[in-house]
């Protein structure tokens, strides 16, 4: 392997909890690195790098860069999430240690290995994830890096003793740019982050110029099912890149200017998940049966293939891979099932889902298991919006997709790294969801899983979902639906 070009024998990570912080903090343990860091909280992935030989402290101090009896030989931060005025980066300013963003770090990592490395506006968590399941079924033992963990594995990371290097792009503050992809993956492209990017344009453009990042004798696959990612692969194209598509055979027809690597012919809904068969360009095809529903999770699972070929994986493997593949945490999760009482055969699932478009997948994908299983049951979601700047640029969108639900309780927005904004509130997608669907507004966080249980009727679907602290909701709502009868009105 090269050198890396930054001294990464002492690594102190900022915000080292964190699904792709602690990713890399693990592959740098694995490689023999002394890692330190901090967070503002204890969790988890803290816990699990702690056993394995990270100093963490809990909280931000300048004191904390000497965890290791000795000061880092560099410093690792998300420039979106840790603000300038951190103690910790003040300090490594004032010592001269070099402070870089995670994907710098990321890049560094990769260096000489084949990368394949997975981009879009939706799917990429999972869609990375697929790849990694469906290469490790084929023989190989890559190395990788998740945005989420996967449900088989209990890991968001991985130092593999193979050759590859698989890794989520992420767009949001264009750092898939400091990557040098030997396979490059684009899922879709839908105006996202504009308090990055400022306009859409500008976000289109971070995807035109990840494509100009995929090495000599590398490849760009698009999704044809997606128009701006399979737009974005035609301009590629015509600048010489390789370029193969997937998707369903209606839109390779209809993007027939693009060469097809991977087309799904048949597509089955089945109990337990999906059966799906793929051609490939040589005319060949493989079969596999996905556990997880909807057409967002075949299309992934058909990107995930053509990957997994094109870096020396052999297609029947791969795709036996994909049908041993169990999920990523927060992607369609089943947290449990009640199975006596007055909720009796009610499930309860969390979903990081966040953009409209993601919603209006995960219900859709709901509604066809319900249907699917003939039990005339009901979908329940409750939802948390993320960011105040994207409740207010797509009020209107939200608003159509969680009318795919029966029923819908909206807790106030999550602000993250954003301060509140006069005017906007969960009440724009309220507002607009349509009359078909209950509607109720909660904005006492611990009243939730009540609220939700007023709603509830027995077998139905109940989703947490939103990329904030919604998640800590499911088991409280299972704890709720499995108090005695009588305790809850059902409002509905």
């Amino acid at each position: 392997m090269m050198q890396p070009a930054v001294d990464l024998s002492r690594v102190h990570l900022i915000g080292i909890g964190g699904a792709g912080m602690s990713g890399v903090a693990h592959i740098l343990l694995d490689r023999g690195a002394v890692v330190t860091g901090s967070d503002v909280k204890d969790s988890r992935p803290v816990r699990a790098l702690r056993s394995q030989g990270a100093k963490v402290a809990v909280g931000h101090a300048p004191e904390n860069l000497e965890l290791s009896g000795q000061l880092p030989t560099v410093v690792v931060t998300s420039f979106a999430a840790i603000p300038k005025d951190n103690p910790e980066l003040v300090r490594a300013h004032e010592e001269n240690i070099p402070v870089i963003r995670r994907s710098d770090l990321l890049g560094e990592l990769m260096e000489g290995y084949t990368q394949v490395l997975l981009a879009g506006t939706h799917g990429k968590t999972s869609t990375t994830s697929m790849t990694v399941v469906a290469l490790q079924a084929a023989g190989m033992d890559p190395s990788f890096a998740i945005g989420g963990q996967l449900n088989r594995a209990g890991t968001n990371a991985h130092h593999g003793g193979g050759e590859v290097f698989v890794a989520e792009a992420d767009e949001s503050d264009a750092s898939l740019l400091r990557y040098k992809p030997d396979v490059a993956v684009i899922t879709n492209i839908e105006p996202d982050h504009l308090d990055y990017f400022g306009t859409r344009e500008a976000y289109f453009e971070v995807f035109d110029a990840f494509a100009d990042r995929v090495t000599d004798g590398g490849h760009l696959v698009v999704c044809l099912d997606d128009d701006n990612a399979a737009a974005c692969g035609k301009r590629a194209a015509a600048r010489g890149i390789s370029v193969l598509g997937y998707g369903t055979a209606e839109a390779a027809a209809r993007h027939a200017d693009l060469q097809p690597g991977a087309v799904i012919v048949e597509e089955t809904l089945v109990d337990g998940g999906v059966a799906v068969t793929i051609e490939l360009s040589d005319s060949s095809r493989v079969s596999y049966q996905l556990a997880i529903p909807g057409r967002h999770m075949v299309l992934n699972s058909a990107a995930a293939l053509l990957a997994g070929v094109f870096v020396g994986g052999e297609p029947a493997q791969v795709a036996q891979g994909l049908s041993d593949f169990t999920g990523v945490r927060r992607r369609f999760e089943l947290k449990g099932e009640i199975t006596d009482g007055a909720f009796n055969g009610t499930r309860v699932y969390d979903d990081y889902a966040h953009h409209p478009t993601e919603v209006a997948a995960v219900l859709t994908a709901a509604r066809e298991k319900v249907a699917a299983e003939g039990s005339g049951a009901r979908v329940v979601v409750c939802f948390q919006p993320h960011l105040y700047s994207r409740t207010q640029e797509f009020a209107a969108e939200f608003a159509e997709a969680l009318s795919l639900a029966d029923a819908c309780v909206l807790l106030d927005i999550f602000g993250a790294r954003e301060a509140p904004v006069e005017g906007v509130s969960s009440r724009l997608i309220a507002d607009k969801i349509a009359e078909s669907t209950t509607v109720l507004l909660e904005p006492d966080f611990s009243a939730a899983p009540a609220t939700v249980a007023s709603v509830t009727k027995p077998g139905d679907l109940v989703f947490t979902m939103g990329a904030g602290s919604v998640t800590l909701l499911g088991d409280e709502i299972l704890t709720t639906l499995t108090q005695p009868a009588g305790t809850h009105v059902d409002e509905n």
